[in-house]
Protein backbone atom coordinates (compact mmCIF):
# COMPACT_ATOMS: atom_id res chain seq x y z
CA UNK A 1 0.00 0.00 0.00
CA UNK A 2 1.15 3.23 -0.47
CA UNK A 3 -0.61 6.45 1.64
CA UNK A 4 -0.72 9.70 0.28
CA UNK A 5 -1.56 13.24 1.41
CA UNK A 6 -3.45 16.39 -0.45
CA UNK A 7 -4.35 19.47 0.40
CA UNK A 8 -7.21 21.34 -0.51
CA UNK A 9 -8.04 25.21 0.56
CA UNK A 10 -11.49 26.12 1.99
CA UNK A 11 -13.54 29.23 0.89
CA UNK A 12 -16.68 28.43 2.78
CA UNK A 13 -17.42 25.71 4.84
CA UNK A 14 -19.35 23.85 1.64
CA UNK A 15 -16.08 24.10 -0.27
CA UNK A 16 -15.53 20.94 -1.89
CA UNK A 17 -14.21 22.51 -5.51
CA UNK A 18 -10.83 21.10 -4.40
CA UNK A 19 -11.63 17.76 -3.92
CA UNK A 20 -13.73 17.30 -6.90
CA UNK A 21 -11.74 18.69 -9.63
CA UNK A 22 -9.16 16.33 -8.14
CA UNK A 23 -11.62 13.42 -8.68
CA UNK A 24 -12.37 14.25 -12.05
CA UNK A 25 -8.66 14.95 -13.35
CA UNK A 26 -8.16 11.37 -12.07
CA UNK A 27 -5.42 12.98 -9.70
CA UNK A 28 -7.35 10.96 -6.72
CA UNK A 29 -9.44 7.72 -6.91
CA UNK A 30 -12.55 9.03 -4.12
CA UNK A 31 -12.92 5.13 -3.33
CA UNK A 32 -9.12 4.93 -1.76
CA UNK A 33 -10.02 7.92 0.52
CA UNK A 34 -9.65 6.71 4.17
CA UNK A 35 -9.44 10.03 6.17
CA UNK A 36 -10.28 13.37 5.93
CA UNK A 37 -8.57 16.10 8.72
CA UNK A 38 -9.44 19.90 8.41
CA UNK A 39 -9.86 23.20 9.94
CA UNK A 40 -13.17 25.15 9.49
CA UNK A 41 -13.68 28.67 9.75
CA UNK A 42 -15.93 28.51 12.77
CA UNK A 43 -15.74 29.13 16.27
CA UNK A 44 -15.15 25.25 17.78
CA UNK A 45 -16.95 25.49 20.36
CA UNK A 46 -20.35 23.68 20.81
CA UNK A 47 -22.53 25.64 18.65
CA UNK A 48 -19.93 25.49 15.80
CA UNK A 49 -21.90 23.59 12.36
CA UNK A 50 -19.04 24.50 9.87
CA UNK A 51 -17.73 21.13 10.97
CA UNK A 52 -21.06 19.16 10.25
CA UNK A 53 -21.19 21.28 7.17
CA UNK A 54 -18.26 20.23 5.28
CA UNK A 55 -18.33 17.24 6.82
CA UNK A 56 -22.03 16.52 4.79
CA UNK A 57 -20.21 18.47 1.69
CA UNK A 58 -17.42 15.80 1.56
CA UNK A 59 -19.68 12.80 2.32
CA UNK A 60 -21.99 13.81 -0.56
CA UNK A 61 -19.50 14.41 -2.69
CA UNK A 62 -17.21 11.52 -2.22
CA UNK A 63 -20.90 9.39 -2.27
CA UNK A 64 -21.52 10.87 -5.75
CA UNK A 65 -18.68 9.37 -7.16
CA UNK A 66 -17.94 6.36 -5.90
CA UNK A 67 -21.71 5.31 -5.81
CA UNK A 68 -22.23 4.54 -1.94
CA UNK A 69 -25.02 6.52 0.42
CA UNK A 70 -23.19 9.50 2.54
CA UNK A 71 -24.29 7.07 5.54
CA UNK A 72 -22.17 4.54 4.01
CA UNK A 73 -19.10 7.42 3.18
CA UNK A 74 -19.48 8.38 6.52
CA UNK A 75 -19.55 4.57 8.56
CA UNK A 76 -15.76 3.79 6.16
CA UNK A 77 -13.88 7.89 6.20
CA UNK A 78 -13.41 9.67 9.64
CA UNK A 79 -14.12 13.10 8.86
CA UNK A 80 -12.05 14.99 11.46
CA UNK A 81 -13.29 18.70 11.76
CA UNK A 82 -11.88 21.74 14.13
CA UNK A 83 -13.58 24.94 13.68
CA UNK A 84 -11.56 27.95 14.45
CA UNK A 85 -9.03 29.40 11.82
CA UNK A 86 -7.97 32.65 14.35
CA UNK A 87 -5.05 35.17 12.69
CA UNK A 88 -3.17 33.93 10.39
CA UNK A 89 -4.08 29.92 10.15
CA UNK A 90 -5.95 29.07 6.73
CA UNK A 91 -9.15 27.31 6.39
CA UNK A 92 -8.31 23.58 4.46
CA UNK A 93 -9.03 19.89 4.43
CA UNK A 94 -6.05 17.41 3.98
CA UNK A 95 -7.57 14.63 2.18
CA UNK A 96 -5.64 10.68 3.55
CA UNK A 97 -5.70 7.72 0.54
CA UNK A 98 -4.31 4.31 0.47
CA UNK A 99 -3.69 3.07 -2.65
CA UNK A 100 -2.73 -0.56 -3.72
CA UNK A 101 0.89 -0.20 -5.03
CA UNK A 102 3.24 -2.55 -7.42
CA UNK A 103 5.74 -0.98 -5.72
CA UNK A 104 7.58 -2.91 -2.43
CA UNK A 105 8.25 -1.82 0.59
CA UNK A 106 12.57 -1.75 0.59
CA UNK A 107 13.18 -2.69 3.97
CA UNK A 108 12.53 0.84 5.03
CA UNK A 109 9.37 2.52 6.44
CA UNK A 110 6.66 4.76 4.74
CA UNK A 111 4.23 6.55 6.06
CA UNK A 112 0.85 4.40 7.02
CA UNK A 113 -2.43 5.47 7.95
CA UNK A 114 -5.14 2.99 9.86
CA UNK A 115 -8.64 4.16 10.93
CA UNK A 116 -11.58 3.05 13.40
CA UNK A 117 -14.66 3.69 15.06
CA UNK A 118 -15.94 2.88 18.74
CA UNK A 119 -19.65 2.15 19.15
CA UNK A 120 -21.74 5.35 19.72
CA UNK A 121 -21.72 7.23 23.33
CA UNK A 122 -24.32 9.07 25.16
CA UNK A 123 -23.57 12.04 26.85
CA UNK A 124 -23.30 9.70 30.36
CA UNK A 125 -20.56 7.88 28.42
CA UNK A 126 -17.94 11.23 28.09
CA UNK A 127 -15.30 11.35 30.62
CA UNK A 128 -16.08 8.33 31.87
CA UNK A 129 -13.85 4.79 31.58
CA UNK A 130 -15.63 3.09 29.03
CA UNK A 131 -14.70 5.65 26.98
CA UNK A 132 -11.04 5.74 28.16
CA UNK A 133 -10.99 1.94 27.64
CA UNK A 134 -12.89 1.82 24.03
CA UNK A 135 -10.78 4.22 22.58
CA UNK A 136 -7.78 2.39 23.77
CA UNK A 137 -9.47 -0.54 21.84
CA UNK A 138 -10.01 1.52 19.33
CA UNK A 139 -6.69 3.03 18.33
CA UNK A 140 -5.47 -0.64 18.62
CA UNK A 141 -7.70 -1.73 15.97
CA UNK A 142 -6.18 1.24 13.63
CA UNK A 143 -3.03 0.94 14.53
CA UNK A 144 -3.24 -3.15 13.44
CA UNK A 145 -4.81 -1.54 10.30
CA UNK A 146 -1.99 0.72 9.43
CA UNK A 147 0.62 -1.95 9.60
CA UNK A 148 2.09 -0.56 12.59
CA UNK A 149 3.72 -2.75 15.24
CA UNK A 150 6.16 -1.08 17.29
CA UNK A 151 3.91 2.06 19.39
CA UNK A 152 6.77 3.82 18.85
CA UNK A 153 6.04 4.31 15.17
CA UNK A 154 2.93 5.75 16.02
CA UNK A 155 3.48 9.47 15.69
CA UNK A 156 -0.40 11.00 15.51
CA UNK A 157 -3.43 9.86 16.59
CA UNK A 158 -5.91 11.68 15.74
CA UNK A 159 -9.57 11.79 17.61
CA UNK A 160 -12.81 13.28 17.04
CA UNK A 161 -15.62 12.32 19.54
CA UNK A 162 -18.84 13.66 19.93
CA UNK A 163 -20.37 16.51 21.49
CA UNK A 164 -23.69 17.33 23.12
CA UNK A 165 -26.51 20.37 23.06
CA UNK A 166 -27.84 21.37 26.64
CA UNK A 167 -31.03 19.38 25.88
CA UNK A 168 -29.66 16.10 24.81
CA UNK A 169 -27.82 15.88 28.38
CA UNK A 170 -30.72 17.19 30.08
CA UNK A 171 -32.51 14.35 28.67
CA UNK A 172 -29.73 12.10 29.78
CA UNK A 173 -30.03 13.32 33.19
CA UNK A 174 -33.64 12.82 33.27
CA UNK A 175 -33.38 9.47 31.99
CA UNK A 176 -30.83 8.09 35.09
CA UNK A 177 -27.99 8.91 33.33
CA UNK A 178 -26.18 11.86 34.22
CA UNK A 179 -23.19 12.92 32.79
CA UNK A 180 -19.92 13.92 34.00
CA UNK A 181 -21.23 17.71 33.97
CA UNK A 182 -24.17 19.50 32.40
CA UNK A 183 -22.20 22.21 30.40
CA UNK A 184 -22.07 21.51 27.23
CA UNK A 185 -18.40 23.19 26.63
CA UNK A 186 -16.98 21.50 29.80
CA UNK A 187 -17.99 18.07 28.60
CA UNK A 188 -15.96 18.72 25.66
CA UNK A 189 -13.13 18.71 27.07
CA UNK A 190 -13.56 15.93 29.25
CA UNK A 191 -14.44 13.95 26.24
CA UNK A 192 -10.99 15.07 24.81
CA UNK A 193 -9.23 14.33 28.02
CA UNK A 194 -10.48 10.61 27.83
CA UNK A 195 -9.74 10.14 24.60
CA UNK A 196 -6.54 11.06 25.14
CA UNK A 197 -5.69 8.78 28.55
CA UNK A 198 -7.01 5.96 25.70
CA UNK A 199 -4.35 7.02 22.81
CA UNK A 200 -1.69 6.58 25.87
CA UNK A 201 -2.99 3.66 27.66
CA UNK A 202 -3.23 1.38 23.76
CA UNK A 203 0.55 2.87 23.16
CA UNK A 204 1.61 2.00 26.70
CA UNK A 205 2.81 6.03 27.30
CA UNK A 206 1.53 5.28 30.76
CA UNK A 207 0.23 2.35 32.62
CA UNK A 208 -3.13 1.18 32.54
CA UNK A 209 -3.48 2.08 36.46
CA UNK A 210 -2.76 5.76 35.27
CA UNK A 211 -5.40 5.91 32.71
CA UNK A 212 -8.41 6.04 34.85
CA UNK A 213 -11.37 8.21 35.12
CA UNK A 214 -10.39 9.73 38.36
CA UNK A 215 -6.81 11.21 36.96
CA UNK A 216 -8.62 13.42 34.63
CA UNK A 217 -7.95 16.44 35.09
CA UNK A 218 -6.31 15.74 38.73
CA UNK A 219 -2.98 14.25 37.12
CA UNK A 220 -1.72 16.24 34.55
CA UNK A 221 1.72 14.37 34.15
CA UNK A 222 -0.50 11.61 32.54
CA UNK A 223 -0.87 12.59 28.85
CA UNK A 224 0.10 11.24 25.33
CA UNK A 225 2.37 13.00 23.66
CA UNK A 226 0.78 11.80 19.96
CA UNK A 227 -2.58 12.60 20.38
CA UNK A 228 -5.27 14.91 19.28
CA UNK A 229 -8.43 14.98 20.31
CA UNK A 230 -11.18 17.18 18.98
CA UNK A 231 -15.46 17.14 20.44
CA UNK A 232 -18.14 18.24 17.76
CA UNK A 233 -22.05 17.56 17.18
CA UNK A 234 -21.47 16.29 14.28
CA UNK A 235 -20.66 12.84 15.71
CA UNK A 236 -21.71 10.45 18.03
CA UNK A 237 -18.65 8.18 18.30
CA UNK A 238 -15.30 8.33 18.86
CA UNK A 239 -13.56 8.67 15.20
CA UNK A 240 -10.01 7.32 15.21
CA UNK A 241 -6.93 7.64 13.00
CA UNK A 242 -3.38 6.26 13.22
CA UNK A 243 -0.62 7.75 11.09
CA UNK A 244 2.85 6.54 11.32
CA UNK A 245 5.71 4.74 9.87
CA UNK A 246 5.44 1.25 8.46
CA UNK A 247 8.17 -1.45 6.62
CA UNK A 248 4.62 -2.46 5.17
CA UNK A 249 4.00 0.50 3.39
CA UNK A 250 5.48 2.23 0.27
CA UNK A 251 5.90 5.97 -0.78
CA UNK A 252 7.78 9.07 -0.57
CA UNK A 253 6.07 10.57 2.59
CA UNK A 254 7.24 10.41 6.29
CA UNK A 255 5.97 11.61 9.71
CA UNK A 256 7.70 12.96 13.04
CA UNK A 257 6.40 14.31 15.93
CA UNK A 258 7.73 16.36 19.51
CA UNK A 259 6.04 17.50 22.52
CA UNK A 260 5.61 21.34 22.86
CA UNK A 261 6.50 22.35 26.73
CA UNK A 262 4.17 25.73 26.31
CA UNK A 263 2.59 27.62 24.23
CA UNK A 264 6.28 29.38 23.25
CA UNK A 265 8.01 26.19 22.40
CA UNK A 266 9.92 26.90 18.77
CA UNK A 267 12.69 24.77 20.26
CA UNK A 268 10.40 21.31 19.64
CA UNK A 269 8.53 22.83 16.33
CA UNK A 270 12.23 23.09 14.56
CA UNK A 271 12.98 19.62 16.02
CA UNK A 272 10.37 17.99 13.98
CA UNK A 273 11.40 20.16 11.21
CA UNK A 274 14.61 18.73 11.71
CA UNK A 275 14.17 15.19 12.10
CA UNK A 276 12.18 15.35 8.28
CA UNK A 277 15.36 17.03 7.16
CA UNK A 278 14.09 20.90 7.10
CA UNK A 279 17.65 23.04 7.40
CA UNK A 280 18.33 24.39 10.49
CA UNK A 281 17.18 28.45 10.83
CA UNK A 282 14.26 29.98 12.15
CA UNK A 283 11.93 29.67 9.82
CA UNK A 284 11.74 27.00 7.12
CA UNK A 285 12.59 28.40 3.65
CA UNK A 286 9.96 28.65 1.09
CA UNK A 287 11.30 26.25 -1.42
CA UNK A 288 11.16 23.76 0.87
CA UNK A 289 8.16 24.44 2.83
CA UNK A 290 6.60 23.11 -0.60
CA UNK A 291 7.71 19.39 1.13
CA UNK A 292 4.92 20.29 3.82
CA UNK A 293 2.06 17.87 3.10
CA UNK A 294 -0.07 18.49 6.61
CA UNK A 295 0.90 19.96 10.07
CA UNK A 296 -1.25 19.50 13.05
CA UNK A 297 -0.37 21.20 16.61
CA UNK A 298 -2.26 20.86 19.69
CA UNK A 299 -2.30 24.11 22.41
CA UNK A 300 -3.64 24.85 25.38
CA UNK A 301 -3.74 28.19 27.42
CA UNK A 302 -1.78 27.08 30.59
CA UNK A 303 -4.15 26.72 33.70
CA UNK A 304 -1.57 28.43 36.11
CA UNK A 305 -2.14 31.06 34.38
CA UNK A 306 1.28 31.63 33.51
CA UNK A 307 3.56 31.67 30.82
CA UNK A 308 7.45 31.41 31.71
CA UNK A 309 6.59 33.25 34.67
CA UNK A 310 4.62 35.91 33.20
CA UNK A 311 0.78 36.15 33.28
CA UNK A 312 -1.83 35.58 30.50
CA UNK A 313 -5.11 37.03 30.52
CA UNK A 314 -6.92 34.45 27.84
CA UNK A 315 -8.58 32.16 30.81
CA UNK A 316 -10.26 35.31 32.50
CA UNK A 317 -11.36 36.78 29.03
CA UNK A 318 -15.38 36.89 28.98
CA UNK A 319 -15.66 37.86 25.55
CA UNK A 320 -13.18 35.54 23.70
CA UNK A 321 -12.79 31.68 24.72
CA UNK A 322 -9.35 31.05 25.26
CA UNK A 323 -9.23 28.31 22.82
CA UNK A 324 -9.61 31.04 20.01
CA UNK A 325 -6.98 32.97 22.04
CA UNK A 326 -4.46 29.91 22.02
CA UNK A 327 -5.24 28.99 19.06
CA UNK A 328 -4.71 32.50 16.96
CA UNK A 329 -1.59 33.00 19.33
CA UNK A 330 0.31 29.19 18.73
CA UNK A 331 -0.80 29.24 15.28
CA UNK A 332 0.89 32.51 14.76
CA UNK A 333 4.42 30.80 15.84
CA UNK A 334 3.82 27.73 13.81
CA UNK A 335 3.06 29.39 10.65
CA UNK A 336 6.03 31.00 11.00
CA UNK A 337 8.24 28.72 11.40
CA UNK A 338 7.27 26.43 8.89
CA UNK A 339 6.66 28.63 6.82
CA UNK A 340 2.95 27.76 5.61
CA UNK A 341 -0.70 28.92 6.91
CA UNK A 342 -3.07 25.73 6.55
CA UNK A 343 -1.97 24.37 9.42
CA UNK A 344 -4.43 22.30 11.48
CA UNK A 345 -3.72 24.17 14.90
CA UNK A 346 -6.45 23.07 17.44
CA UNK A 347 -6.92 24.21 21.71
CA UNK A 348 -8.31 21.95 24.38
CA UNK A 349 -4.92 19.93 24.49
CA UNK A 350 -6.13 18.66 27.72
CA UNK A 351 -3.46 15.14 28.73
CA UNK A 352 -2.05 16.04 24.78
CA UNK A 353 1.26 16.49 25.42
CA UNK A 354 2.60 18.52 28.83
CA UNK A 355 0.23 20.21 30.74
CA UNK A 356 0.36 24.32 29.06
CA UNK A 357 1.75 23.07 26.19
CA UNK A 358 0.94 20.45 23.50
CA UNK A 359 2.07 18.62 20.72
CA UNK A 360 2.66 18.93 17.14
CA UNK A 361 3.10 16.18 13.91
CA UNK A 362 4.72 17.00 10.24
CA UNK A 363 4.08 14.95 7.28
CA UNK A 364 5.83 15.84 4.26
CA UNK A 365 7.68 14.57 1.14
CA UNK A 366 11.38 12.97 2.13
CA UNK A 367 14.40 15.22 1.09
Amino acid sequence: MRADVHRFSLSDPGDVSGLRAAIEAGRIDPATIVAVIGKTPGNGLVNDYTRGYLTLSLALLIGETTGETPDAVRARVPFVFSGGTEGVLSPHYAVFTAVPSDEQPNGGKALGVGVAFTAPFEPADIGRQSQIDMTAAAVREAMEKAGIDDPADVHFVQIKGPAFTLAEIAEGAAAGKPAATDNPGKLMGFGRAASAFGVAKALGEVGAEQAVEANLFRDMSVFSSVASASAGVEVKCNEVIVIGMSDKWSGPLAIAHSPLADALDVDGMQAVAGALGFPSGSQIPADEAGRIRAGFVKCEAARDGLIRGRPHTMLNDGDIDQQRHIRAAVGAIAASVLNDTALFVSGGAEHQGPDGGGMIALICERA
